[in-house]
């Protein structure tokens, strides 16, 4: 199992593909699942993703019942190309813990940063962009509108991050403060009917005692322009924490830079169940100007290249010749 996800990993990483970039004009962020889209925020755009939840948590085990109140939190800026950005992700949990094997039950507290990972993502793959210069089809709507095999070929980017997890961190196997590198193959699909598919492959804290792997995989469905739903499944495989997590929930866009969120996470196992609801905001920045595209080779790109150029004295000098004098 982990060799075919290294396998994958490393796929994605060293794809030669050549691929253009889309700024949106609505806010794209992450929230409220827990996977990362493909796309980036886009070139100068600043955007804040944030949140908080409340939870029960339940070791059958252990014989413990857990009341955790978490702040999720994300900083992503999109710089130099369409496709890149970095950020901060992180979340910070509050537990308390009330031990029920005693004949009278004791109560603990624990804190501490669940993660704290600055990284950054590139699009290596985009196959919506091209598509979109296409012209409509004049003669069938059925083509314009329905579905196509080639709308199965995904998004394509990888993530690439750092750990900081403190010493004697509740939430992790090490008593160190520990540096570690995390690692995440995104897809992104967006049909024609309004559902996106995004999923995750992840190696995160490689190098420790207690490597993690794991998947995610989120649908969302667009109702209207300003709201959606969204499911979700993660697993996660490790020798510190495994389990098996769903996620539902809801978004809607206040303004085309403000989005507010709700969504319930539950857990399937037992060691411990999770129940948690969580609410959150995102708001951007938006310092974008204009749309930036990775040229392509050979005589094709000269073609595109000296047909923007030909666009450009065109915009400037206001009008086109059209190769008659003036009378």
């Amino acid at each position: 199992m982990k060799s075919n996800i290294f396998y994958l990993l490393a796929c994605g990483l060293l794809a030669p593909f050549f691929v253009t970039a889309q700024y949106t004009e609505t806010i794209n962020n992450n929230r409220p699942g827990g996977s990362q889209g493909a796309f980036s925020v886009g070139k100068n755009v600043l955007q804040f993703e944030g949140g908080f939840g409340l939870g029960k948590e339940d070791h059958r085990l252990l014989e413990t019942e857990t009341s955790a109140f978490a702040v999720d939190y994300a900083v992503r800026f999109g710089f130099w190309k369409e496709e890149l950005e970095v950020s901060l992700i992180g979340e910070y949990q509050s537990n308390q813990v009330t031990d029920t094997r005693g004949v009278v039950p004791s109560e603990f507290t624990q804190s501490n940063f669940r993660s704290n990972t600055i990284g950054a993502k590139y699009l290596f793959y985009d196959p919506y962009r091209k598509r979109e210069l296409e012209a409509p089809n004049l003669y069938s709507w059925k083509a314009n509108n329905t579905f196509q095999w080639r709308d199965l070929i995904p998004a394509l980017s990888a993530y690439v991050g750092v750990n900081f997890d403190a010493a004697e961190n509740p939430f992790t196997l090490e008593d160190a403060f520990t540096i570690s590198p995390k690692i995440v193959l995104a897809t992104q699909n967006n049909f024609k009917s309004g559902f996106v598919l995004v999923t995750n492959i992840n190696a995160d804290r490689l190098g420790t005692d207690a490597p993690s792997y794991g998947y995610i995989v989120t649908l969302t469905k667009t109702l209207t322009d300003w709201f959606s739903i969204f499911v979700e499944n993660q697993g996660i495989e490790s020798d510190f924490y495994a389990d098996q997590l769903l996620r539902g929930g809801v978004a809607m866009l206040v303004t085309k830079d403000w989005q507010i969120d709700a969504s319930v996470l539950y857990s399937l196992k037992d060691t411990p169940s999770r129940v948690y609801g969580r609410i959150g905001v995102s708001y951007r920045l938006d310092f974008h100007s204009e749309d930036e595209f990775i040229e392509e080779k050979g005589k094709a790109g000269r073609d595109k290249r000296k047909e923007e150029q030909n666009k450009k004295e065109i915009r400037k000098d206001g009008l086109e010749d059209d190769g008659e004098e003036n009378i």
